[in-house]
């Protein structure tokens, strides 16, 4: 049987068994997918074992992203863009693809709840590994302007810098913001702390979509922060953990799973519905 993994550490708490089981009885494909937890220094071996050992392919998160892009053999173009793998594939020809889903996966996720990205004037706060996956497939979609905002201003510059020829992309700091925006995206990992990013909430209003990647059993503190001041669409990552990996399954098995039971699913398992 085939077999894939997810490496992170920590990475118990990973849902990507529980996602990619339920995809392939989906799709009727035969596989298994499990838990690596190497040491941080010890990921580079655990990763060659795997596939020495016959591993199909695997999924990558914190902190091995980094180290991912440079083991591979041969990276994509949203990968090298991310300047991050999260999704390794060993090819017929027995070559480690490098691929980065994430950025996809957000974009699936605000598509299937309906948010407009063409044409938008799209918010971005976090100049990270997270926002910079997704600066590319949100450029695709033709926003009218994409900011990026940062607590160390220099770092969101340089991603703006340095994907300036995909679009509109500019870096202001929090206080030189000004709206509307029609779209917020969180990508720090502030909400982990149930901190929040120093947003005004003068940028808050009725019609704006509010986006945190982050998610847990109940709202982010951010989430809860914008529904405080008048935002009515509000929505977490946890939809962009799907998609994601729906999009990583499909680079594995050549066959696209749906995601709208699986996240039912997940949410059930999660105890959020």
């Amino acid at each position: 049987m085939d077999r894939y993994l997810v490496f992170g550490h920590p990475v118990r708490h990973s849902k990507s068994p529980f996602i990619h089981t339920l995809f392939a009885r989906q799709t009727q494909q035969e596989l298994e997918y499990g838990l690596a937890e190497p040491a941080v220094d010890e990921f580079a071996h655990a990763l060659r074992t795997f596939f020495d050992q016959g591993g199909k392919g695997c999924n990558v998160t914190v902190p091995f992203k980094g180290q991912a892009f440079t083991l591979v053999d041969r990276l994509s173009p949203r990968a090298k863009r991310a300047g991050a793998v999260n999704t390794i594939k060993l090819t017929d020809d027995g070559v480690l693809l490098g691929d980065n889903t994430d950025g996809a996966g957000l974009v699936a996720d605000l598509k299937s709840h309906g948010v407009t990205l063409a044409d938008s004037r799209i918010l971005l706060l976090g100049a990270g590994g997270a926002a910079r996956g997704a600066l590319a497939p949100l450029l695709a979609e033709l926003p009218s302007e994409l900011v990026i905002a940062n607590r160390t201003h220099a770092k969101a510059q340089q991603l703006a810098a340095e994907f300036h020829d995909l679009g509109p992309v500019t870096a202001q700091t929090y206080e030189q913001l000004a709206g509307p925006f029609d779209l917020v995206i969180n990508s720090t990992s502030a909400s982990l702390q149930g901190e929040l990013p120093p947003l005004t909430p003068a940028l808050i209003h009725t019609d704006i979509a509010i986006y945190d990647m982050m998610y847990g059993a109940s709202d982010t503190a951010f989430i809860s922060w914008a529904k405080q001041h008048g935002a009515r669409q509000t929505m977490d990552g946890l939809g962009m953990l799907v998609e994601q990996a729906a999009e990583a399954f499909t680079v594995w098995r050549g066959i696209r799973p749906g995601t709208k039971q699986v996240l039912r699913e997940l949410k059930r398992n999660l105890g959020v519905i």
